[in-house]
């Protein structure tokens, strides 16, 4: 989502391609081989920027491609949604903007009420017997939806979800009790978004950036929560003051030390940002460490976004 023209879509603060791709290069370089987009980021030019950064400094086959359907692209009825006949053009939009002949884990983005769970994942099923999806994922619903998702999907002998892209971080850990059980239960890797609360981890509390204040999705995420939030991100700074790195490098490392999580999906729009992310990979934290980053959490209120 951190690609994409700035003129396009709800996202003024995305990186143009001309400033994209040296973020591509680099992550490839470090040995990052999976980026995840969606048709949607930036209406469709996040999914071109980074299809033509991966054709001209990568193989195909030694990097996994991940987007996702199901918000409006287009008016009309077949513009958003999990309908067959959305699935099977929106598929085809996110090939070609891609370059590429298939899309190695296809999301649904979120649940859709107004379709029935049969006819979407028949719909991702034949995505993947016709060869232009090799794998299947999900993205923040609740855990009796992908529940029945996968079952719908046992029971026909379908492609079942092999991914679960939900938000959780230290300041919203909402998905251990119910998602994240789930999905240790059932074999399913968790690639969680907003690893940084959109940033309030990485920084003292209060401080702003151009793109917290642009971002409409902040309040809905954490509003209300102010008091309890700010305690667990002083902590993150304390943990990270007495280690001499960065806090985000501490709040990835937390993410990275929990038993259900695979790999947090990061954003990168400077170079520390990049670098963070490596490091965090080599920060192992204590016990008494995670006790303090943990202790001052208050439950959340689930936001539909």
């Amino acid at each position: 989502m951190s690609f994409g023209e700035p003129d396009r879509g709800s996202h003024p603060w995305s990186l143009a391609e001309d400033a994209s791709r040296p973020f591509i290069r680099r992550a490839l370089e470090a040995g990052i081989t999976t980026f995840d987009t969606a048709n949607v980021y930036s209406l469709g030019s996040s999914e071109e920027i980074v299809g033509r950064a991966l054709a001209d400094f990568a193989r195909r086959d030694e990097v996994v491609i991940a987007t996702k359907v199901n918000m409006r692209m287009r008016p009309g009825p077949n513009g958003a949604g999990l309908s067959r006949g959305h699935i099977m053009t929106a598929i085809d939009d996110s090939l070609r903007r891609l370059g590429t002949d298939y899309v190695d884990l296809y999301q649904i983005h979120r649940w859709d009420e107004n379709t029935p769970i049969e006819e979407t994942m028949e719909a991702l099923n034949d995505l993947v017997r016709a060869g232009k999806v090799r794998y299947i994922g999900a993205s923040s619903m609740y855990a009796w939806q992908f529940q029945k998702a996968q079952f719908t999907a046992e029971k026909h002998d379908w492609s079942r979800f092999v991914s679960m892209q939900d938000h959780y971080n230290l300041l919203n850990r909402e998905e251990e009790r119910e998602m994240h059980p789930l999905c240790l239960d059932q074999g399913v890797g968790v690639l969680p978004w907003s690893p940084l609360a959109r940033g309030r981890l990485t920084r003292p509390w209060g401080e702003t950036t151009a793109r917290t204040e642009s971002d409409r999705v902040i309040a809905p995420l954490y509003g209300g929560t102010d008091d309890a939030d700010r305690r667990v991100a002083d902590a993150v700074g304390r943990v990270a003051d007495g280690r001499g790195v960065s806090r985000a490098q501490v709040a990835l490392a937390w993410l990275l030390q929990r038993p259900a999580v695979t790999s947090p999906i990061v954003g990168t729009t400077k170079p520390q940002h990049l670098d963070d992310a490596l490091a965090a990979l080599e920060l192992t934290l204590t016990a008494d460490e995670v006790a303090a980053l943990e202790e001052h959490y208050v439950p959340h209120e689930l936001a539909a976004i």
